[in-house]
């Protein structure tokens, strides 16, 4: 079977309105998570972007790698996505959001190894069962169904994948996608990966 290359896309264009500083920003791996999740990214894809918003062009710690700018204001992680998909229409794209610092290489093998015919790859969340948007492989089919969500005001990444069908994976460490999103997050992913000075 011949697959559309895949690229990768770190989702950096949030508010971190819960968070109260810049995810991208905040560092548990020596570096800042948009570059940490730049750089694993990087071993599993063909090429890699950072999703931003046209107010974060002058952003220097996003604009130091390539991006794609969102076109649709508002729309939240899927305007990422489908700005992704009308830069490099060809391709299917590995997204992550950049506020997954547990995430490794052991989760994303998994996922890569699994593409099939599916429109999308994603895991099934081992908090809720339902769908992980947020690190999912998204094929170049999925383009014409993101635009109409978008155009019909549905921009919840997670309904989408519920609304497609597809079979969901089992996550091989079931805290890989655990998200930190609010400052009590923050301490306790800080504790957990011990990071200096947390």
């Amino acid at each position: 079977m011949n697959q559309a290359p895949l690229f990768g896309l770190v989702l950096a264009g949030g508010e971190s309105r819960r968070m109260g500083r810049d995810k991208a920003a905040l560092q548990f791996h020596g570096r800042s998570q948009v570059d940490w999740a730049f750089g694993l990214l990087s071993r599993h894809c063909a090429r890699v972007f950072v999703s931003v918003r046209p107010a974060q062009l002058d952003d220097p710690a996003r604009t130091s790698h390539p991006t794609i700018v969102d076109r649709h204001e508002g729309a939240g992680p899927i305007a990422g996505i489908a700005a992704a998909q009308a830069a490099h229409p060809g391709a299917a794209w590995l997204v992550v959001a950049c506020d997954l610092p547990f995430l490794g290489d052991a989760t994303l093998d998994t996922l890569t190894a699994a593409r099939g015919n599916a429109a999308v790859t994603a895991f099934r969340s081992s908090h809720d069962g339902l769908p992980e948007p947020l690190c999912a492989i998204y094929e170049p089919q999925t383009r014409p169904a993101i635009e109409a969500a978008i155009a019909g005001g549905r921009h919840c990444p997670r309904k989408f994948i519920i609304q497609s069908g597809v079979p969901l994976l089992d996550q091989p460490d079931p805290t890989a996608l655990d998200n930190v999103n609010t400052p009590d997050d923050l301490a306790r992913a800080q504790q957990r990966l011990q990071v200096p000075g947390a």
